[in-house]
């Protein structure tokens, strides 16, 4: 999301509010699960937009949140972000080819609560450098998510991510950031991917909600909006990769609510 929040108040969830946002957030991961064996050279962006769609409506019976959220309202149901394309890519007729990295950014709305989840696509054989940054981003997502527990401060998120990305040699994007969830879509706080003081301020509490989804490109951090006043495109058509995840501050750490069965054992991997 763009950092432009206007409700600082921090909603700390209920346990009948945690209980509905596992089921929306286990929603939206086997969406991303679902669409895998369909992202291959050939389809376009508007077809797994389609496939993601009647799945969430037909089988979960769930709401696809990006569908008119927003101005001018977003046309889509999911946002798949092409090579240099940073976030919001709205699905289209373009054809995926071998060496194209895609992102899919999924929310799902179940019981009036969200899911948000995104992740990294390879369309066959990944080039070198394109397969290096969706690793050192989702390793960057994974070193974020783990600075969460009460007591530690947002600033911890954004020094984490941003250490990571420096250290090997990447660019951390700084106008969109992760945020808290729940019955709304975007809510308070932002969490930023890169290191402010200001961030220190917001100290995490059993029971928030917020995503972590940093947005790290090959090149420069700067970016342009397209005229569809959604697509964010690296300035210098370098690429860019995004993961995200949706997380439950617990009393004693963390809970991922998006987790993928195949991200089993993500901690040890790191």
């Amino acid at each position: 999301m763009a950092k432009t929040d206007k409700d600082q108040t921090i909603k700390i969830k209920t346990a009948d509010e945690i209980a509905k946002m596992r089921v929306a957030g286990k929603l939206a991961a086997e969406v991303l699960e679902m669409i895998a064996e369909h992202v291959k050279p050939g389809i376009s962006t508007a077809q797994l937009d389609r496939i993601c769609h009647d799945y969430i409506v037909n089988v979960q019976q769930a709401i696809p949140a990006p569908l008119g959220y927003g101005t001018p309202p977003f046309p889509k149901s999911i946002c798949t972000s092409v090579n240099h394309v940073i976030c919001h890519g709205i699905p289209s007729d373009k054809i995926l080819k071998k060496g194209d990295v895609l992102n899919i950014d999924i929310t799902v709305i179940k019981d009036g609560y969200h899911g948000d989840t995104s992740k990294m696509f390879f369309i066959g054989e990944p080039p070198i450098a394109g397969k290096r940054l969706s690793e050192i981003t989702q390793q960057c997502m994974y070193l974020g998510i783990k600075q969460v527990r009460p007591g530690a401060s947002m600033g911890d998120i954004g020094r984490a991510i941003q250490k990571h990305a420096h250290a090997n040699h990447y660019s951390v994007v700084e106008e969109f950031c992760g945020h808290g969830i729940g019955s709304r879509f975007h809510e308070a706080p932002q969490i930023l991917h890169y290191y402010h003081k200001d961030s220190d301020k917001i100290v995490m509490q059993p029971g928030m909600i917020f995503t972590i989804e940093p947005m790290i490109n090959q090149g420069k951090r700067h970016l342009k909006i397209l005229p569809d006043q959604w697509t964010a495109v690296t300035k210098d058509h370098k690429l860019s990769a995004q993961w995200e995840h949706t997380v439950l501050v617990t009393q004693d750490g963390f809970e991922i609510l998006t987790l993928r069965q195949e991200e089993a054992g993500w901690q040890e991997r790191l």
